[in-house]
């Protein structure tokens, strides 16, 4: 079975952006991320309405942390600590090797190349440091973005599922990519 252990944190750096711990400072950026519309209308969650459900949001992310269940990384760049976006290794299933992973960006950053950088050190450090088998995507199909930046990545399609995600009073499709590690 899988061991992990988050402790110390990895901080990951990239050409431009370093990926840290997110901390509870962060919790008013993280309610503009959450609050979003354009964000949140490929995460098919209820926005936040307030700081305090980002900070709750921190919590539960510090919560996977400490319990080596999952790590998230707020992303920022080398010029400033402002979080811009987050990334995550969640639904940790160790004795599967596989995690699930997570990831938003702020409009004004998208379409910059700054999510396939921060994934080139995401998938890195989970296959390597992590020692996982695969990494899957669980996505709204309706986002060409993230299925796009995924596929660069190398990830396929594994499975399409029509209407088994229940939102804001829709039923919802998912689109599941993975990617599984080179054969050593």
């Amino acid at each position: 079975m899988l061991t992990v252990n988050f402790s110390p944190f990895p901080v990951l750096k990239t050409e431009r952006l370093i990926l840290r711990k997110t901390e509870m400072t962060d919790a008013p950026a993280m309610f503009v991320q959450r609050s979003d519309p354009r964000i949140m209308k490929y995460l098919d969650r209820k926005p936040c309405e307030t700081v305090e459900e980002a900070a709750a949001f921190i919590r539960m992310i510090t919560d996977n942390l400490d319990n080596n269940n999952g790590i998230s990384w707020a992303i920022t760049t080398h010029d400033s600590d402002e979080m811009i976006g987050s990334i995550a290794i969640w639904r940790i299933v160790k004795e599967h090797y596989r995690g699930e992973l997570g990831y938003v960006l702020l409009p004004e950053y998208q379409g910059k190349g700054m999510m396939y950088e921060a994934l080139n050190a995401v998938i890195a450090y989970g296959f390597t440091d992590m020692g996982l088998h695969s990494l899957e995507a669980n996505i709204n199909p309706d986002n060409a973005a993230s299925q796009k930046v995924l596929e660069r990545h190398g990830f396929v399609r594994e499975a399409y599922f029509r209407e088994n995600y229940y939102s804001n009073g829709k039923f919802l499709d998912s689109a599941i990519y993975s990617l599984v590690t080179p054969h050593k």
